[in-house]
C-alpha cells in the first residue's frame, strides 16, 4: 500500500529518549521506520528504568537490612572501642562501599541526561563517589579502633584481605580519576587511554565490594552464632539472627548484579561514551553532531 506524503508523527518524547545511533550516510538502517525507532527507544529506555527502580529499591533494602541487624540482632551503635563500635562497619561498609558505589556508577545512564551539558553529570558521579570513599574509610576506622581496643589482630582474614584491597583500588581509581577528567589541563590523549581502564577497574571494585561484604557477613555470623549454654542458637540450625544475615547476603549479590546489568548493556550508555560510536542525531537538528 502506497504511503500518504505525510510525515509519521513522532514520539513527543523522543528527544528524551536514547538517541538513536547513525550509519556514515546519515540515515537510519534499511527498512526502518519512524515508528519502529520510537517504539524500540521508548522499550530500551522503559527497561532501563526499570531496571533503576530495581536497583534503587535494592540498595535501600541493603542499607535497611543491615541496619536493623546491627541495631536490633548486636545492640546499637556507639564509638567507645567497644563492640558497639564496631557494628559501624557493616553499615558503612554497605552503605558506602557498595549501594552508593553502585548509584554512583549509573549516574551517566540516565537517558533524560543524554545531549545535555556532561559536566554537571560528571560533577555528580564524582560527589556520589568521593561520599561512597569517606563512608568506606570510616568504616575500616570504626573496625581497626575496635580491633585496636580489643587486642584483635588486623587483617588476617580473606574478608579483611579483599574489603582493603577493594578501599584502595577505590581511592586510588577517584583520584586518579578527578585528576583525568574533572582538571581542565589534564591531555585528551591521556583521557583516551585512562577511559577504558577506569570502566573496568570501576566493575571490578564492585566486584570486590560484593565479594567483601558477603564475606564479611559469613565471618559474623560464625563468630556470634555459634551456639552457648545462655540460649544462642548455632548458625547451623538457622536463627532469625542467621535468616536475616542470610537475606543481606541475597539483596547484596542482586544489587551487584542489577548494577552490573546496567553498566554492561551498551544502548544504555551516552552515545558519546559508545565505542566506535561518533556521531549521534538530535530531535529537530537535522543532521550528525559530532562529538
Amino acid at each position: 500500500m502506497q504511503q500518504s506524503g505525510t510525515p509519521f508523527p513522532s514520539c513527543p518524547c523522543a528527544d528524551r529518549l536514547p538517541l538513536r545511533r547513525m550509519n556514515p550516510g546519515g540515515a537510519g538502517a534499511a527498512g526502518d521506520t519512524p515508528a519502529l525507532t520510537a517504539s524500540s527507544r521508548m522499550s530500551s529506555s522503559l527497561l532501563f528504568y526499570l531496571c533503576s527502580l530495581l536497583c534503587v529499591a535494592l540498595g535501600v533494602a541493603s542499607v535497611a537490612c543491615v541496619s536493623l541487624w546491627s541495631s536490633r540482632w548486636r545492640g546499637g551503635f556507639a564509638w567507645d572501642g567497644s563492640g558497639l563500635q564496631f557494628n559501624w562497619h557493616p553499615v558503612l561498609m554497605v552503605t558506602g562501599l557498595l549501594v552508593l558505589y553502585g548509584y554512583g556508577a549509573v549516574v551517566y545512564r540516565v537517558p533524560l541526561t543524554w545531549g545535555q551539558n556532561k559536566l554537571p553529570w560528571k560533577l555528580l558521579h564524582a560527589a556520589l563517589m568521593l561520599l561512597s570513599l569517606i563512608l568506606s574509610i570510616l568504616g575500616l576506622c570504626a573496625v581497626f579502633d575496635f580491633h585496636n581496643a580489643q587486642k584483635i589482630a588486623n587483617l588476617y582474614s580473606l574478608h579483611s584481605w579483599i574489603g582493603i584491597t577493594a578501599v584502595a583500588l577505590f581511592a586510588l581509581q577517584w583520584a586518579v580519576g578527578f585528576a583525568g577528567f574533572l582538571l581542565p589541563c589534564s591531555p585528551v590523549a591521556f583521557r583516551k587511554l585512562l577511559k577504558p581502564v577506569h570502566v573496568w577497574l570501576g566493575g571490578s571494585i564492585l566486584l570486590l565490594s560484593v565479594a567483601a561484604c558477603i564475606s564479611g557477613i559469613n565471618e559474623k555470623l560464625f563468630f556470634v552464632l555459634k551456639g552457648t549454654p545462655n540460649g544462642t542458637q548455632p548458625y547451623s540450625s538457622l536463627p532469625a539472627e542467621a535468616v536475616l544475615g542470610n537475606s543481606l547476603g541475597a539483596l547484596i549479590v542482586a544489587f551487584g548484579l542489577v548494577v552490573l546489568k546496567i553498566l554492561a548493556n551498551v544502548n544504555w550508555q551516552r552515545p558519546d561514551s559508545r565505542p566506535g560510536d561518533t556521531a549521534y542525531t538530535v530531535r529537530g537538528a537535522g543532521k550528525n553532531i559530532q562529538k
